[in-house]
C-alpha cells in the first residue's frame, strides 16, 4: 500500500460517514434531538471537508471539462455495470426494496450521465450549462431542468415534491 491507496482509503471512508452522519442528523431532528442533529451536521461537514483535501492533495480534481467527464465516466458505469448487478443479486435474494432502491439510482445515473454530456458540450463551447433553475426528485435522484413532470418519469412522485437545488 502507499500513499495514494491511502488518500483513496481514506476519501471512501470520509465520504461514507459524511453521508451517514447527515442521514443521522436528519434522523436525530425528526426525534426532537435538534442539538444532536446539529452536532451529526457539523460532524458531516467537517468530513466533507477532509474529503475534498484528500481529493485536492491526491490529484482526483481537475478543470470543470476534466470533472464533467469523468462524472460522465462514473455515471455511466453505475448505470451500465454496478447497478444491473445489485439488481440480480437483490432479485436473486427476494429483497424488493432494495431492487427499487437500485433499480432507481440506476434510471437516475443513466439520466444524469445525459446532463453531463449536455453541460460538457456547452462548456466546450465556452458556455455554462442553460439551466435557469435544476430540480432534484428527493425519491429517487432524478434531475430535471428549469420544470418538472407531472410525475417523477423513474419513481412516479408528484411534481410538486421535486426541490429546487441551489
Amino acid at each position: 500500500m502507499n500513499t495514494d491507496d491511502c488518500i483513496l482509503s481514506a476519501f471512501s471512508g470520509e465520504a461514507r460517514v459524511n453521508r451517514k452522519y447527515n442521514s443521522f442528523a436528519k434522523i436525530a431532528a425528526g426525534e426532537g434531538y435538534d442539538h444532536v442533529a446539529k452536532l451529526f451536521r457539523a460532524t458531516s461537514a467537517a468530513e466533507e471537508i477532509h474529503a475534498h483535501r484528500l481529493l485536492s492533495i491526491g490529484g482526483y480534481l481537475g478543470t470543470t471539462a476534466e470533472n464533467i467527464e469523468a462524472g460522465i465516466i462514473a455515471e455511466l458505469r453505475a448505470s451500465n455495470k454496478s447497478y444491473p448487478k445489485f439488481i440480480t443479486i437483490a432479485e436473486n435474494e427476494d429483497r424488493q426494496e432494495a431492487v427499487v432502491t437500485f433499480t432507481h439510482a440506476m434510471k437516475a445515473e443513466a439520466a444524469h450521465a445525459v446532463l453531463y454530456r449536455e453541460a460538457a458540450d456547452a462548456v466546450k463551447g465556452g458556455k455554462d450549462f442553460d439551466a435557469e433553475i435544476i430540480y432534484l426528485c428527493p425519491v429517487c435522484g432524478n434531475i430535471e431542468i428549469d420544470r418538472t413532470p407531472e410525475r417523477c418519469p423513474i419513481c412516479g412522485i408528484p411534481g410538486s415534491s421535486f426541490k429546487a437545488v441551489e
